[in-house]
C-alpha cells in the first residue's frame, strides 16, 4: 500500500497500536508511538497525535491517559470495552461450557484475547485449559440456537430430530414405535442454560404441555410456517422456577415436597430453591420447608447426596417411592 494511502488510515493504527500495546500497566512515550506508527508507513507530527487521541476519546471511546514521569509523558489505554476481570470471567464461562466444542471452545477464546493488549492477553492464554474437558461433540448446537431465536421472534413452531447415544458411542435419531425416524414437532418459548447444558424450553404439540430439549441433541431444525402453541401455559411460566423443580433437567411428576434438614444446610436449599421457600424450625438446629419439584432419580440422587439428615417426610407416597428406590439400588450390590 502506497505511504499516502497508509496516512489515511493513522487513526486506526494509532488505535490499533495503543490498544494492543499498553494498558495500566504498561505504557508508550510520545517517542515509541511514533516509531510504532512509522513500522506502518506512516509519518506524524506529536501535536496531530494529540489532536487523534481526542479524536479516539471522542468518536471511539477509547480513553488515553497522560501519566507524568519527571519532565516525560507516556500515555496508555485507559478504560477499554472490557476490563481484565471480565475477560477473564468470559474465558472462565467458554472453557467451563460442556455445550460448547472444543474446537469452537478455542475459538472463541482466541476472540476474546483480542480485546486485552498484547501483555493482558498472556495472562488469558495461561489460564486456558479447554483440551481435556468433556465436551460436546456437536458443533450445530450454534445454529440451532440461531434458527431457535428465529422461530421465537417468528413466532413459529419447528420440526426437528432428537437424537440418543447408542452403544457404539454415535448419536442417532430416535425412532417410533414402528422403527422410523420420529419428526418432533414443539413451539418454542424460550432457551435456558442449565447443568452445564442448553435447553430449549417449547410447547410440546403431541402431549399438549411444557417439556424442554437439549439443544445440542437436535438437529435438521426447520420453522414451520404455522404459528406456535402454548401462548396461555406460558403466561405465568417462571423459566427459573421451571429449572429449579427439574433436577440435571430429568422430569418427573410435580409434587409439593416435606423436607427436613440441618441447619448447618440452609445455604444448600436457598441455593438450589431460592430465598422465598418457607423455612420453620421444628427443633433445636433442625429445620423443615416444603417445595416444588418434580420428582424424579435425580431429584433423590441430590437428597440422597445431602446425607442421611435430610428427610423427606412428606408426602407419604414419594417417601416410600425413595424408600424403594434405595432398596432397589442395593439389590444390584
Amino acid at each position: 500500500m502506497p505511504k499516502n494511502e497508509n496516512q489515511k488510515l493513522k487513526l486506526y493504527y494509532l488505535a490499533k497500536i495503543m490498544l494492543e500495546k499498553t494498558d495500566d500497566e504498561h505504557v508508550l512515550s510520545m517517542s515509541e508511538i511514533l516509531e510504532e506508527l512509522s513500522r506502518y508507513g506512516i509519518s506524524a507530527e506529536r501535536k496531530s497525535i494529540y489532536r487523534d487521541f481526542d479524536v479516539l476519546t471522542e468518536t471511539m471511546g477509547i480513553e488515553i491517559v497522560k501519566v507524568p514521569d519527571g519532565s516525560y509523558f507516556y500515555y496508555h489505554v485507559g478504560s477499554k470495552k472490557f476490563e481484565l476481570p471480565e475477560l477473564k470471567l468470559l474465558v472462565d464461562a467458554v472453557q467451563s461450557s460442556k455445550f460448547i466444542t472444543e474446537r469452537k471452545s478455542a475459538n472463541l477464546i482466541k476472540k476474546i484475547t483480542e480485546f486485552a493488549s498484547v501483555y493482558e492477553s498472556q495472562e488469558l492464554k495461561r489460564q486456558v485449559h479447554v483440551q481435556g474437558r468433556i465436551k460436546t461433540m456437536n458443533e450445530s448446537i450454534f445454529y440451532n440456537v440461531d434458527e431457535i431465536h428465529k422461530a421465537i421472534d417468528k413466532d413459529s413452531r419447528i420440526f426437528f430430530k432428537y437424537m440418543q447415544w447408542g452403544k457404539d458411542k454415535n448419536l442417532s435419531p430416535k425412532k417410533d414405535d414402528a422403527g422410523n425416524v420420529k419428526q418432533y414437532e414443539a413451539s418454542p418459548w424460550a432457551l435456558t442454560w442449565d447443568d452445564e447444558n442448553y435447553y430449549m424450553i417449547a410447547f410440546d404439540h403431541a402431549d399438549s404441555t411444557i417439556k424442554h430439549y437439549r439443544v445440542d441433541k437436535m438437529e435438521k431444525i426447520i420453522i414451520a410456517d404455522e404459528k406456535r402453541e402454548g401462548k396461555e401455559e406460558f403466561k405465568t411460566f417462571d423459566i427459573a422456577q421451571y429449572a429449579n423443580k427439574n433436577f440435571g433437567m430429568f422430569r418427573g411428576t410435580e409434587e409439593k415436597v416435606i423436607l427436613t434438614f440441618p441447619e448447618e444446610l440452609v445455604g444448600v436449599f436457598l441455593d438450589r430453591f431460592g430465598k422465598d421457600i418457607p423455612v420453620v424450625e421444628i427443633e433445636k438446629g433442625i429445620l423443615k420447608t416444603t417445595v416444588n419439584v418434580f420428582v424424579s432419580n435425580q431429584f433423590f440422587g441430590w437428597i440422597f447426596g445431602l446425607g442421611p439428615k435430610v428427610t423427606i417426610t412428606g408426602p407419604k407416597e414419594v417417601r416410600e417411592k425413595y424408600i424403594k428406590t434405595i432398596k432397589d439400588t442395593l439389590n444390584n450390590y
